[in-house]
């Protein structure tokens, strides 16, 4: 029911899509190549009652578009728009739904779902051929109108920490904070949470350069999920690519998520964002009419070229968003600078970014979005981070981004588990350790493309990586089907947790390796929140669907086994932070890398292709000498269970420190003045050091 307002609707502008004010007014513009008509529905505060219902007076360059004097921010509105319903053509236009502004700052409300979401009649034999008429307002959020110029960053500064001494670190706004204690109650779970003084200290405690947030967008909870007491906690189902997930609003609304960045900023740690760009909540031709599918289908999504009713199915979600449209390509555009200029922050993770690489013909590292990014002044300065693949045809493409980014590397992930099981991966590992220049080393990349990682949100944690060697993901509902099978672990003699002291112990020295490993390694370093502490997830290696205290990082009552890791891990950082062998800038910056085996002679080519004890001796002779700087690192891996006898080759002057074991027995500060046979313990790492 619309109660009749009198509001004044002017042609108002095409240029600036969304619902913008500007001190007088609002304008407000929508892009829709194949509406016969829009119209702009307005609502009282409550978002409960429609005040007034506008026709949007023009269309220009294929923008609906029409200006509101007088209207102010806090404005609740929303789209019905009139076309063609005619899936087989690819048209969706529906009017009795009430759809979700793509530009939308702000989004007031939930989804409850009901058959009204719908464009077509649920029961019906026909299913999407046919046509509903249901109003869908009532159970959809609306928009909100903000006002610019709440946003002010005058006095806060970027960290810009250069892409070589970055350390990223992956967590999740509610897991991280809600059972922090620390953390006053309301704030718990939340943006505000996020940015409080002792989520902020802990991180930059660790060392950490960059705090790598999953998704935060708006987006929905599915059916299904509510259905079976479950809710989509990791967020990769997004709606709004500019509205804040406002499920992790605290008492401040959205000033909340720029008090968190302010105070990350403040701490010298930047802000990356975990986006979804490649595919929207609305599913495919069966699923709800909330957006994109009821202004213009045939533009927003990528349809089967013969049968324009279904969408290709790259992304494995139902649907993929086309970005090699031009105002799709926009709308991506558009919403990164938003998130960067408007809530200030430092960079970009693209879940299946493969999707974004995809012209019709297929992946093009030199596409429409590639060449966008490429030439925007702002967005070229940021940390750009792809994930390198997609379920479409051609979709792996690690190593095949453009210069100028970062990727997730897998062969990294794969390669680094499969080692420490004694796995033959020897010659696999040692260009991994190396900053994976096979991958890299073109165009001018540098060894920081490579984002290397053990662990991530997707799969085992660190722990029950060293704990399970199956997954357990039956809290998911799914009869324990989700999740991948192939995870490279090992238990280690028990699944999951043990009383086993020596199990135990071995376990706690493969997370060390891990850790060290990843953090010795040339490339970006990305740790999964909780690791350093040896958080766990049960043996569930899908936590998408749990919000719970499965995926939840448990902060109280730890055990020492899980202080001791975390100081470990410090350490590990620290010693990264302050020595440029572990980090490297470039692939010509004069480092020498020489291999051994264990012999303490030159690693022999047949040697590489079986499963061996190595060691790597990574130096620069050009460094000037400098008080705590090392001229020469040896690092020395046993991925097997028994220890072995390992001859510490010499040269030049000096002898070798040891610096760092992942053993508990060997003994910190030794010094080797001659060639001698080192004890080298089984599954550990052992760096020596000099000066």
């Amino acid at each position: 029911m619309t109660t009749n307002r009198t509001f004044e609707i002017r042609s108002g502008y095409s240029h600036t899509l969304g619902a913008n004010y500007d001190g007088e007014g609002v304008n407000f513009a929508i892009f829709s190549a194949y509406a016969e008509r829009v119209e702009l529905c307005l609502y009282d505060p409550s978002g409960e009652h429609e005040i007034a219902r506008l026709e949007l007076p023009e269309y220009t360059d294929e923008i609906w578009h029409g200006y509101v004097p007088n209207l102010q921010p806090g404005t609740l509105y929303g789209y019905r728009v009139y076309g063609p319903y005619d899936p087989e053509n690819g048209h969706r236009f529906n009017p009795n739904k009430l759809l979700i502004d793509p530009y939308a700052r702000e989004l007031v409300g939930d989804i409850h779902w009901n058959d009204a979401h719908f464009a077509y009649q649920l029961l019906h034999d026909n299913k999407d051929l046919t046509f509903d008429d249901q109003d869908s307002a009532p159970f959809t959020p609306k928009c909100r109108v903000i006002d610019p110029a709440e946003a002010n960053w005058e006095d806060s500064q970027r960290p810009s920490i250069p892409w070589s001494n970055a350390i990223i670190y992956e967590t999740h706004v509610k897991g991280f904070t809600q059972l922090n204690s620390a953390i006053p109650e309301p704030l718990r779970g939340t943006f505000e949470g996020m940015g409080h003084k002792a989520s902020v200290d802990y991180i930059k405690s660790l060392g950490i350069t960059s705090v790598e947030l999953l998704p935060v967008h708006w987006f929905p909870d599915d059916q299904h999920l509510l259905d079976k007491g479950l809710k989509n906690f990791w967020g990769y189902n997004s709606l709004g690519f500019f509205a804040p997930a406002t499920r992790y609003y605290g008492p401040k609304g959205i000033q909340g998520f720029r008090d968190m960045v302010r105070a990350f900023h403040d701490a010298g740690v930047e802000v990356i964002l975990d986006v979804v760009y490649n595919h929207t909540a609305e599913g495919n031709e069966l699923g709800p009419t909330l957006s994109f599918k009821g202004i213009d289908n045939f533009s927003y999504y990528r349809t089967m070229p013969d049968q324009h009713r279904y969408y290709i199915n790259d992304t494995g979600t139902g649907n993929t968003v086309n970005t090699s449209h031009p105002r799709v390509l926009q709308m991506v555009m558009d919403s990164l600078r938003y998130w960067t200029e408007s809530m200030h922050v430092d960079g970009f993770r693209f879940d299946l970014g493969t999707i974004l690489g995809r012209e019709p013909e297929g992946f093009d590292q030199r596409g429409g979005f590639f060449d966008a990014v490429t030439q925007d002044p702002v967005l070229a300065k940021l940390k750009l981070i792809g994930e390198p693949w997609d379920i479409g045809p051609g979709g792996y493409q690690v190593g095949g981004f453009p210069p100028g980014w970062g990727e997730w590397n897998d062969k990294y992930r794969d390669t680094v588990r499969e080692y420490w099981k004694g796995d033959n991966v020897t010659n696999d590992f040692a260009a991994r350790l190396l900053g994976s220049g096979d991958l890299y080393d073109l165009r001018g990349r540098r060894p920081w493309s490579s984002v290397n990682f053990i662990t991530a949100h997707d799969g085992f944690t660190l722990n029950d990586l060293v704990s399970y060697n199956d997954k357990h993901n039956e809290a998911n509902g799914e009869d324990n089907n989700d999740g991948h099978n192939d995870n490279r672990s090992c238990n280690y003699g028990a699944e999951g947790p043990t009383d086993d002291e020596g199990i135990n112990a071995i376990r706690e020295r493969q997370k060390r390796n891990f850790l060290t490993t990843l953090l010795f390694s040339h490339g970006t370093p990305m740790l999964l929140a909780g690791d350093e502490f040896g958080r766990s997830q049960m043996g569930n290696n899908n936590g998408y669907c749990q919000d719970s205290e499965i995926s939840w990082v448990h902060w109280d009552n730890l055990p020492e086994t899980a202080n001791a890791l975390r100081e470990f891990t410090r350490h590990l950082i620290q010693l990264r932070a302050t020595q440029p062998l572990l980090r490297r800038e470039s692939w010509r910056d004069g480092l020498e890398i020489r291999w051994f085996n264990a012999g303490g002679g030159p690693q022999q080519s047949e040697q590489w292709d079986e499963g061996s004890t190595i060691g790597v001796c990574i130096s620069r002779p050009d460094l000037q000498p400098e008080a705590g700087i090392w001229h020469d690192a040896l690092l020395l891996f046993n991925p097997f269970e028994g220890s072995v006898p390992f001859r510490i080759p010499m040269w030049g002057e000096g002898g070798w420190v040891l610096e760092l074991t992942t053993d508990d027995d060997a003994q910190q500060g030794m010094r080797i003045t001659e060639e001698i046979d080192f004890d080298l313990a089984g599954r550990s790492i052992v760096l020596f050091r000099r000066p």
